[in-house]
């Protein structure tokens, strides 16, 4: 009985009661909290991804994913146990920032040129930062240290292919999916053309599959790009709301101080719990905290590149929406997540000496 009642659909249902309980009381906070929110999904977000969706959704159209499926194919599947098309995603993914490689393997999932396990592999190492806001924002915005962008860099990005490179061994034993083989000579022989040739002309394969205009095609991906837009300003306004309400409350501080206590255990400064407690829930919040934490520099871009990695649950929830209509798993999302966050953290300890600012 009592474990039906603490059921997670039940503790979701009283944490939403909550939440609107304390909307109720701070009216005014409320509104503001929500325009703030709405200020960086027009300014920020929109601007910086509706391109990319759009651009991406043309890519699908003409082809363009599996000339690079056939293109990459013999250097992804030894790394990352994925088929060539996954190289599209990573290459999408590392450039135009989260959540767009959720988005991609999502579409690969729907062309069927992915299964569950490849697309768990995929999207868990192609949900990044992008480059734009790791350095224009992050390190110029709220460090006001642009020297500081090569090691944020290397640390984040790195540390995400080598979460790609142990994720080869998930679902170890799942079936590949396959790619066809060159067909046979009248003799039994096998033809070699070249890779680019196969790659071109499964391209014009797929072209011809697709089937729509021009015109129809920049419709459909304008549409759809909108309707992701609009998903993703959604959740980035909910969580402004739901942090300034947990702000006011007074949970927020209290999770600082449980954060300073675990810091300080560890040997990190207390004044970065402010970023961690921030960086949990949204990275633009958590980014800005660390820039301002009052401690060295190496510290503040260890706490800096930790929220990076792991998202916040913003981007989390933009995923989990995402991958909805999939049959992929969040839990495997999640724990690739804590790993590259973890996992940058310790490389800007280690390249600092190397990278770090003189």
């Amino acid at each position: 009985m009592l474990r039906t009642f603490i059921h997670p659909l039940s503790l979701t249902a009283f944490a939403a009661l909550s939440v609107a309980l304390l909307m109720t009381i701070y009216p005014a906070e409320t509104l503001t909290s929500s325009l703030r929110g709405l200020s960086i999904w027009w300014e920020v977000l929109f601007p910086a991804l509706f391109p990319f969706f759009v651009i991406s959704e043309l890519l699908l159209g003409f082809g363009i994913v599996h000339f690079f499926g056939k293109l990459l194919d013999p250097l992804m599947r030894p790394l990352f146990r994925l088929p060539g098309s996954g190289a599209f995603v990573v290459a999408m993914g590392y450039i135009s920032g989260y959540p767009v490689g959720a988005r991609l393997t999502a579409q690969l999932w729907e062309q069927r040129l992915i299964n569950r396990s490849e697309g768990e592999r995929l999207v868990a190492f192609t949900t990044t930062s992008d480059p734009v806001f790791l350095i224009g924002a992050v390190a110029v915005g709220f460090f006001h240290n642009v020297a500081l962008a090569p090691l944020l860099a290397a640390a984040h990005y790195g540390s995400g292919l080598l979460i790609g490179l142990a994720m080869r061994y998930h679902d170890r034993h799942a079936p590949m999916t396959s790619s066809r083989r060159p067909p046979l000579r009248a003799d039994g022989s096998q033809r070699r053309p070249s890779r680019i040739a196969v790659a071109l002309k499964a391209m014009h394969e797929a072209r011809l599959l697709d089937g729509r205009g021009l015109g129809r095609l920049l419709q459909d991906a304008v549409g759809s790009a909108l309707r992701l837009m609009i998903v993703v300003g959604g959740l980035v306004v909910f969580f402004s709301v739901v942090m300034e309400m947990l702000t006011r409350a007074g949970l927020v501080q209290a999770l600082a101080e449980v954060l300073r206590l675990l810091f300080t255990a560890a040997g990190l400064p207390a004044p970065l719990a402010d970023a961690g407690v921030f960086g949990i829930f949204e990275v633009t919040l958590g980014s800005r905290a660390a820039g301002t934490a009052d401690t060295l520099l190496i510290h503040q871009a260890a706490i800096a590149a930790w929220v990076l990695s792991w998202g916040g649950l913003s981007v989390h929830a933009q995923v989990a929406s995402l991958l909805s209509k999939t049959d992929l798993r969040y839990r495997p999302f999640m724990l690739a997540r804590l790993l590259h966050s973890f996992l940058a953290m310790a490389l800007i300890y280690l390249l600092w000496n190397a990278l770090g600012p003189a």
